[in-house]
């Protein structure tokens, strides 16, 4: 008898569409591992893959998601990473193992697990060997899989292209899963932080994470906030997690020889900055789209080694993504997972 298993599948473009079916269960081919999923984290890119495809060519039956902590539980022909039993985290970028990204400039990369690759909401995954790395000793499993895109995509900026130092200052715009890693992972190497925020409350909570500084765009002007808190230095490091217009309060807020890790697009695609102070600070703006799988290891050793635990906001039953993803849209501190066990 064919094992079943369920999965989250789409048959067009729109959250309306979402299904939870009763599917085969795959087998580990070639160079494969089959992984029983245990927990599924959401990033706010599996919403805007869901209700509008962001214009990849998505294959029908589609299932989103792209972030999963598990289990091995059969390791295919050739296949020599693993054995039957390791716990492993999935790869955002499939095929980027170090160096720069795959892609030329015609075609930048974009082939991601929940989006050109199937996704990952599926209680069983067989996937090539290479897109998994060995998963952190030290977290849960619901903890390990908000790694592969939020964690990495802050891991990635601050250490990997940035070479944060002790002492500089990173601005943090926002509370979500990338702002919250950003801030652990300064503060894990010595950084003064400043997080900016529209919520008090989620200020107060950032600060019992160890942010220095909380400024409540809401109040006041946060650029200002941002000269004041710094006596006019400004940020060295700062994560741009809104995109749009901006933009445009990151150059003003950067330090002299700056550096602004353009990440969010939730106001836009297109951003847009003053030239001026972009030109005369000589800021150095950095697109970061998640990053490695060298760089996912890194991060993962050095989780185990520092005792960084992610923020989770809230758990989800599988059964219950919907209601998760209304959550992602309006707004979370830190990541919303999928409980799959």
């Amino acid at each position: 008898m064919t094992a079943m298993m369920q999965r989250w599948e789409m048959d067009g473009i729109g959250s309306e569409r979402l299904v939870l079916r009763e599917t085969p269960r795959p087998e580990a081919g070639p160079g494969e591992v089959l992984v029983k999923v245990a927990a599924v984290s959401l990033n706010y890119r599996d919403k805007l893959v869901v209700e509008g495809g962001m214009g990849l060519s998505l294959a029908f039956p589609f299932t989103p998601g792209s972030d999963l902590a598990g289990t091995v539980q059969a390791v295919g022909q050739g296949a020599t990473r693993f054995a039957a039993g390791d716990r492993v985290i999935s790869t955002f970028a499939p095929g980027w193992i170090d160096a720069a990204p795959l892609g030329n400039a015609r075609v930048p990369p974009y082939k991601t697990l929940g989006g050109i690759y199937p996704g990952v909401l599926s209680q069983y995954v067989a996937f090539p060997e290479d897109w998994f790395v060995r998963g952190p000793e030290t977290l849960s499993d619901a903890e390990a899989s908000t790694l592969p895109c939020a964690g990495l995509t802050a891991w990635f900026a601050l250490v990997e292209r940035g070479r944060v130092q002790a002492g500089e200052t990173v601005l943090i715009e926002g509370t979500g899963g990338v702002g919250l890693f950003g801030l652990q992972i300064a503060k894990a190497h010595g950084a003064r932080t400043i997080v900016v925020s529209g919520s008090a409350e989620k200020l107060v909570r950032a600060k019992a994470l160890g942010a220095d500084i909380g400024i409540d765009r809401s109040a006041e002007d946060w650029v200002e906030a941002v000269y004041r808190a710094t006596d006019d230095a400004g940020a060295d490091h700062i994560l741009e997690l809104v995109g749009g217009a901006h933009l445009g309060k990151a150059v003003q807020a950067a330090a002299i020889g700056g550096r602004i890790y353009q990440i969010g697009v939730l106001d836009g695609f297109e951003v847009s900055a003053p030239a001026g102070p972009l030109m005369l600070k000589g800021v150095t703006i950095q697109g970061i789209g998640v990053g490695h799988r060298r760089a996912l290891e890194d991060l993962v050793a050095a989780v185990d080694r520092t005792g960084l635990k992610p923020v989770i906001d809230r758990t989800y039953a599988l059964a219950d993504l919907r209601d998760a993803l209304r959550h992602l849209d309006r707004g979370a501190f830190g990541k919303i997972v999928i409980d799959l066990t």
